[in-house]
């Protein structure tokens, strides 16, 4: 399995902007889109959106207008640009790997996003 690295998270105010990182092994990063999810305390993970190996993007719906993924094929690295976050946007962030099926069986650690004033 490969390994996929997520960064950027931290503490910010509504209305506040974060740009998440997520760094993955070449074998998945060449191979696979790519999704953010999230876990929010005491609820189940959830996709916010995911990006193709050619950079077509899509969006939940609480995430479009104020989320942007994108990818640096070169970097082997992928990032979620974060805007207007609301307290609802408290959680752990991952970005495993998608197949037809949904996320590949291997997930990082996650990096905590807090939204809050």
């Amino acid at each position: 399995q490969g390994q996929l690295v997520e960064s950027g998270g931290g503490l910010v105010q509504p209305g506040g902007s974060l740009r998440l990182s997520c760094l993955a092994s070449e074998s998945i990063f060449t191979f696979y889109y790519m999704g953010w999810y999230r876990q929010a305390p005491g609820k189940q993970r959830d996709l916010v959106a995911y990006i193709a190996t050619n950079g077509t993007t899509n969006y939940v719906d609480s995430a479009k207008g104020r989320f942007t993924i994108s990818r640096d094929n070169a970097k082997n690295t992928m990032y979620q640009q974060m805007n207007s976050l609301s307290p609802e946007g408290t959680a752990v962030y991952y970005c495993p790997a998608l197949d037809g099926c949904g996320p590949l069986a291997s997930w990082g650690t996650g990096t905590q996003v807090t939204v809050t004033m």
